[in-house]
């Protein structure tokens, strides 16, 4: 037991040191696995993007607001997925309007 009030003092602040220390080490632990992960995932190849993608809208229900090419740059926001058929029935039944820039009516072979 320690009777000294400085020799407590003492032990209390060598004891802050080694916890500093072990957080210093633990944060390092952590650096370079985030590093490594980050590695990994460079090195994986990029999904390919699907074929077609409906844009959905911001209101709470979130409907289509348009159709798009999978690789079209004015896809944006909340994206779907659509197979070739879904983004036919999309634009010919459901009435969705094409991008204007990607046109995938016309790709798909549904024109007006």
């Amino acid at each position: 037991m320690i009777d000294k009030p400085s020799a407590r003092l003492e032990a209390l602040y060598f004891l802050k040191r080694v916890q500093l220390e072990q957080l210093e080490r633990t944060e390092r632990w952590i650096a370079d696995e985030e590093g490594r992960l980050a590695e990994v995932a460079a090195r994986r190849p990029r999904a390919e993007p699907p074929a077609w993608v409906a844009e959905r809208g911001i209101s709470a229900r979130r409907e289509p607001i348009a159709i798009h090419a999978g690789t079209c740059s004015m896809a944006r926001g909340k994206l779907q997925a659509l197979t070739r058929e879904q983004a036919v029935e999309a634009l010919t039944v459901h009435g969705i309007r094409p991008c204007q820039l990607c046109r995938p009516d016309t790709d798909l072979g549904v024109l007006d």
